[in-house]
């Protein structure tokens, strides 16, 4: 932590006159929360300020006590600022290491600061107020990895390759389609975050230990100036619910699960046996011992902090599940799994949003790849199907043929008319026409999925230019 010329009796505490002796050394690092939540300290001043100015509107603190404290605090925002503010572990948390030094400098006045609140109502403020930045701060990153991919998938709106089922080769798609997917998935995790953020922003201040307050306070007043929709309706539930964190962590963990199937991808796209694309070597390492090794770190990463970030989801659920209301001191362990999900997202989600875009697709060996796998053994079924044919009829006709390929290590495509007629084993031969040609191309079989949803570059284009509109809004 940092240092400044202002210290304190290392004795000193908010409650201490209630106690004949002070706490062990062990307990008070045990008990300490301000080597994390030290990271509230700017919302902790904000909504301090906020505080301090309602109660002198109602009259309930002086006007020159809210000068003085407003003069303070700002003073001590500027220390935080500076690095030049001392943390002090005796003081607990950063509640306590803020008010001891507004006190040390304005006096009185410090302690009138706390009037009308509890570090209950105060730090459930807190949490809000940080997560709702936090937030804020996690859909623009998703705004800007949407529009990576995005862009990537215009470049490669034609470019083909194999969609996969159970990882065998399945049909041919576009490289753009698959990217759109990606898409699809951010932007269900952006509304998400969206939906969290209005159900935490409701003011919890106000609430005190429990039970409200005697004192005649404005709660719409702070609510309003911080930002707030509206204010938190049940004291007790207030001080002592954190599903809006829970609800964050979830959504957390589902935009990394996101990242993660992408991440694993990248990492099998990436070697030798698939050769689909390049990472730009900003995003790998080498190996101590292989000269020739291009690991995939950032995706192997990103695939590892996913288990991290659903853990957090696991600590917080299990943290909640057995605390009676209201408030109890299990809930200072929310705000380390919750900064680290926080943290981690937003890193993330920047990563990635230069790693997309910068991605290099091997087009010949995606197309070599997507010939392997009798790619387009599905619309031969349809085009039999299109002549009258029962699809269950088709689908083993066009099983027969796939299974003669096999034998012979050649593609649908490359068996000339009588061939594919014979291997198909059709009563009636003629129903394959010359027509089948067209059918059994990778073009042709993109193109026909022209349907919203469908793989065909026109398609993608238009899921693009759509997807470009809702990031405008």
């Amino acid at each position: 932590m940092s240092s400044s010329k202002h210290s304190l009796d290392n004795k000193t505490q908010a409650w201490s006159a209630r106690f004949s002796e002070p706490v062990s050394e062990l307990v008070q690092r045990y008990t300490a929360s301000i080597n994390f939540d030290y990271r509230l300290a700017e919302v902790d001043i904000q909504s301090s300020l906020v505080h301090a100015q309602m109660l002198s509107e109602q009259g309930i603190i002086s006007p020159t006590d809210f000068a003085q404290i407003n003069s303070g605090l700002q003073q001590i925002l500027q220390e935080i600022q500076q690095g030049h503010f001392t943390w002090q572990l005796n003081l607990e948390d950063v509640h306590l290491n803020i008010e001891a030094r507004l006190t040390s400098l304005i006096g009185d006045a410090g302690k009138r600061l706390h009037t009308a609140r509890s570090r209950n109502d105060q730090v459930a403020t807190d949490i809000r107020l940080w997560l709702r930045n936090a937030i804020d701060e996690i859909l623009s990153q998703l705004t800007s990895l949407r529009r990576s991919f995005c862009d990537l998938a215009e470049k490669h709106a034609h470019t083909i390759m194999p969609g996969f089922t159970h990882l065998q080769v399945a049909q041919p798609i576009t490289v753009g389609h698959h990217l759109m997917a990606y898409v699809e998935m951010l932007h269900r995790d952006a509304t998400r975050f969206q939906d969290c953020r209005v159900r935490l922003n409701q003011l919890p201040l106000g609430s005190a230990a429990l039970a409200g307050t005697s004192y005649p306070i404005n709660r719409e007043r702070v609510a309003q100036l911080l930002g707030f929709d509206g204010v938190c309706q049940n004291s007790l539930d207030a001080v002592s619910d954190r599903d809006f964190a829970i609800e964050f962590c979830a959504a957390s963990a589902i935009v990394m699960t996101h990242i993660s199937r992408f991440s694993e991808e990248l990492i099998l796209w990436m070697s030798p046996q698939f050769g689909f694309v390049n990472l730009p070597d900003r995003f790998c390492t080498g190996s101590s011992i292989m000269p020739q090794n291009k690991n995939p770190d950032v995706p192997e990463l990103a695939r590892g902090k996913t288990g991290r970030v659903n853990g957090n989801l696991i600590s917080l659920l299990t943290l909640m599940k057995g605390q009676v209301l209201a408030y109890n001191k299990d809930n200072q362990e929310d705000k380390e799994p919750l900064f680290d999900s926080a943290s981690t997202v937003i890193d993330t989600l920047r990563i990635f949003a230069d790693l997309v875009v910068h991605l290099e697709f091997k087009e010949a060996n995606l197309l070599a790849a997507v010939k392997q796998g009798f790619a387009t053994a599905t619309d031969l079924a349809d085009y039999l199907v299109k002549k009258g044919m029962p699809f269950r009829d088709a689908h083993e006709a066009v099983a027969n043929a796939v299974k003669v390929c096999a034998s012979k290590g050649v593609d649908l495509a490359e068996l000339n008319l009588t061939e594919l007629r014979l291997a198909c084993a059709l009563s009636n031969p003629d129903m394959i026409g010359s027509d089948v040609t067209a059918v059994l191309t990778l073009q042709g079989s993109v193109n026909s999925r022209n349907h919203v949803g469908g793989t065909a570059p026109e398609r993608v284009l238009a899921a693009i230019a759509q997807a470009r509109s809702l990031l405008k809004d």
